[in-house]
């Protein structure tokens, strides 16, 4: 946040073209989450943070400021644990200073993710991940590529599997242009290739991100994340979580209990990239009379969950519930 404007990477424009969003007040700043100009667990978490601050800094009621910013992406646990922290403040300075510590943490934390879950991956895997939590779905690092990052920082030779992740392919579109960044080899794949190169095995990892985390270990990430947990249990391929401990929600006893958010029919019946002659645009791909469902997100039972990687370490799911009082 500069002079009280919160500026965010316009992430629906990646990777075709980098530009700084502005949001000059809380409500844009809010509906930026909503729309997922900024998207990613960590990137809600500060954003909704620096909302409330602006929030703070003009005046408003900031209860209210606090429940429209909550109403934005009712899955996301970051956003509410930034908003319920940020609103504690008790003048404009602390909430300032409290919205610029949480972003702080949340780099520190998934720098430190990194170097727990680097652990796991030996030198010449072939990794899978799925949707994108990568540098720009936090402040800094990631969560699921961070330990990608640190392997290659490290000198391992890894290569990744990057899912599309309909039907916004956030695979597609930021994993794939993160990746390229690093200098990760990689190839994009289709969703539903995924099993293919499993059974294959030419599938060594698979390590996904989090929106939430219930108390027993369920775990929320984006639609999709489910079948990849259950065709690596069948495949005999670990499956791993990333997040750090401000993703986890101890009041929410299970995965049953995680809200999960139904988005825009468009975003299924349509597709957003640029064409031949360069030009960026949207298109339909169904047919007018066809109505879409799209729900943004599923849940994968603890069971299926080798471990969850946090800053405070690798925990089995059934741990979750006491990092709590760690």
């Amino acid at each position: 946040m500069e002079d009280g404007i919160v500026k965010l990477i316009n992430q629906p424009l990646l990777p075709h073209k980098f530009e700084i969003y502005d949001c000059k007040d809380y409500k844009i700043t809010a509906e930026a989450i909503r729309d997922m100009v900024v998207r990613g667990a960590g990137a809600i978490g500060a954003t909704a943070g620096y909302a409330m601050a602006q929030a703070f800094l003009a005046g408003e009621d900031v209860g209210k400021a606090a429940e429209y910013i909550k109403s934005m992406r009712p899955t996301a646990q970051n956003l509410f644990y930034a908003v319920d922290k940020v609103l504690k403040a008790k003048d404009k300075e602390e909430a300032v200073k409290v919205a610029q510590e949480i972003a702080d943490e949340d780099a520190d934390f998934c720098e430190r993710i990194g170097e727990h879950g680097e652990n796991l991956i030996q030198d010449g895997f072939k990794i899978l991940t799925h949707c994108n939590a990568g540098w720009l779905a936090f402040v800094d690092w990631g969560s699921a590529l961070s330990p990608v990052y640190k392997a290659k920082r490290n000198g391992k030779n890894v290569f990744v599997f990057a899912d599309e992740t309909r039907p916004r392919c956030q695979g597609a579109r930021l994993t794939a242009f993160e990746l390229a960044q690093e200098g990760v080899p990689h190839a994009v794949i289709a969703d539903n290739a995924a099993g293919y190169y499993m059974k294959k095995k030419e599938v060594d990892f698979v390590i996904v991100g989090s929106d939430r985390i219930a108390a027993n270990g369920d775990v929320a990430n984006k639609i999709g994340t489910y079948e990849k947990a259950v065709l690596a249990k069948e495949n005999g391929i670990p499956f791993y979580v990333a997040a750090p401990t401000t993703t986890i929600d101890f009041e929410c006893e299970s995965g049953d209990k995680i809200p999960i958010e139904e988005r825009d029919e468009g975003e299924v019946l349509c597709m957003f990239g640029k064409d031949n002659c360069g030009k960026v645009s949207k298109i339909r791909i169904a047919p007018e009379e066809s109505k879409a469902k799209n729900p943004a997100f599923d849940v994968t039972p603890a069971k299926y969950i080798a471990g969850i990687i946090t800053e405070k370490g690798i925990f089995k799911p059934e741990e979750i519930k006491d990092i709590k009082n760690s």
